[in-house]
């Protein structure tokens, strides 16, 4: 029986979770989707510039599996791009809230 996932830190909700080309409607195009945790990685090394190891200590993971995240999150972004498809922000195995480490540390 294989180890349950643990859950990937994510600080909050993106504002909007679909992305489609414009002029085509939702309904004629193919989708694919993108895992909250896929979205956060992307986010997080590729939108704000963090190391891929300051990306990992925020959501918890080992770097090595934020890079297995991030690579699978480009490859479904580029597979969209390219095929002209609707990009859904779904799912995943995460837990959310915003610094929930909050209270703990050193009083930074």
């Amino acid at each position: 029986m294989p180890r349950p996932k643990r859950k990937r830190f994510v600080q909050s909700m993106p504002t909007a979770v679909f992305f489609k080309p414009r002029g085509v409607p939702l309904r004629e195009l193919k989708g694919v989707v993108l895992p909250l945790e896929g979205f956060e990685a992307f986010r997080l090394v590729d939108g704000e510039g963090l190391s891929r190891e300051e990306a990992a200590a925020l959501m918890e993971v080992s770097r090595p599996t934020l890079c297995r995240i991030l690579m699978e999150a480009r490859r479904t972004v580029a597979r969209a791009l390219a095929g002209g498809m609707a990009i859904r922000i779904d799912g995943g195995s995460y837990r959310l809230g915003k610094d929930a480490r909050q209270g703990t540390g050193s009083g930074r």
